[in-house]
């Protein structure tokens, strides 16, 4: 006869810690505390207990177990797209902060839309995540105030804010966005032009330090703004560089909000028959995958979308932890990335 604990028939079709209990032969206290690893557990009897859950394909109850310790392991995240590569990195860096620390990432996707990520803020609160890693902070005051009354710890990524009781990381969008613009302008350019595609509150920061540093300069001329609500992409890239040259021929640079619809700007430049960077030298902002391949490889803005994700969930578990957070803002450098196209 084989000993060996059976997998007991559920109407759920679930194994629990009971199940677990009567198969070890010991109370479901003591099967808790073994799982849990507690020191106070004799190493044979924690074994057997081991050895139980593995044979009935035992996974803790996490919602049980948060709801008897009144303590979540989940964290929910709040980002616009996933179909953005920036915000993929950012999570990665979440996960690899939080998981190992015993957090578990929920993921909710805004698309850019006030009134989804509130959506999402009423559906998942009520569940008591352990913290909140959002995006920025344009949002509705609604979603403020489910946040601010909450209790529950908050950190806001990709922007900073010196707002008091306000947890951050991010850079300086309108510092980049003029950074990128001084650079064009070190290189000779004075018919500088603006594409953007999204128009989201960080594009408008880059359009707002492009506008700075040409109006320091200035050479600043709305006519060679062009800005579109169509989610950004390589092909609206492309289609915004064709308009902006049959528009205002005379320019002799485009700086492009991000690097999809920079590298969509070169591939038509290319077609066009347009020399980059002797006529038009061509910029973008984000150095995503593929920029450095292009033709000419894409002059860019590298920004620190790891380090944001990783300093704020590191800042995120200190506050969920109670431990003292030395800074309420961290504000995190770019790079200027010079390549060929300009």
């Amino acid at each position: 006869m084989n000993d060996a604990p059976r997998r007991p028939r559920r109407s759920s079709g679930r194994t629990t810690l009971a199940d677990v209990a009567r198969a070890a032969g010991v109370s479901p206290i003591t099967v808790s505390r073994a799982l849990r690893q507690e020191r106070g557990v004799d190493p044979v009897l924690a074994d057997k207990v081991r050895q139980a859950a593995d044979q009935l394909g035992y996974v803790p109850d996490a919602a049980a177990r948060a709801l008897a310790s009144q303590r979540s392991t989940q964290v929910l995240v709040l980002v616009p797209m996933l179909s953005n590569t920036l915000f993929v990195d950012v999570l990665e860096a979440v996960h690899r902060t939080l998981f190992p620390a015993g957090y578990q990432p929920l993921i909710g996707v805004t698309h850019y839309d006030t009134a989804e990520e509130e959506l999402l803020l009423r559906t998942y609160l009520p569940h008591r995540p352990a913290g909140l890693l959002v995006t920025g902070f344009d949002r509705s005051e609604t979603a403020r105030q489910l946040i601010a009354h909450s209790g529950i710890p908050c950190v806001h990524l990709m922007e900073t804010s010196t707002a008091p009781g306000v947890h951050c990381v991010g850079f300086s969008q309108v510092d980049a966005g003029a950074a990128i613009t001084q650079h064009l302008l070190d290189r000779g350019r004075r018919r500088i032009a603006f594409c953007a595609a999204q128009l989201d509150p960080r594009t408008l920061q880059r359009a707002e330090g492009y506008r700075r540093c040409l109006r320091a300069a200035g050479l600043y001329d709305p006519h060679r703004e062009l800005l579109s609500p169509e989610r950004s992409s390589i092909s609206l890239g492309a289609r915004l560089f064709e308009e902006m040259v049959q528009r205002m021929p005379d320019i002799d640079a485009i700086f492009f909000c991000n690097d999809d619809i920079a590298q969509g700007g070169l591939l038509a430049a290319n077609r066009m028959q347009v020399p980059v960077p002797q006529r038009i030298a061509v910029a973008g902002f984000n150095d995503l995958a593929g920029s450095d391949q292009m033709v000419p490889p894409l002059t860019t803005v590298r920004t620190p979308r790891a380090e944001v994700g990783q300093a704020g969930a590191a800042m995120l578990l200190a506050l969920m932890r109670g431990t003292p957070v030395p800074q309420s803002c961290i504000q995190l450098n770019y790079e200027l990335v010079v390549r060929a196209s300009s």
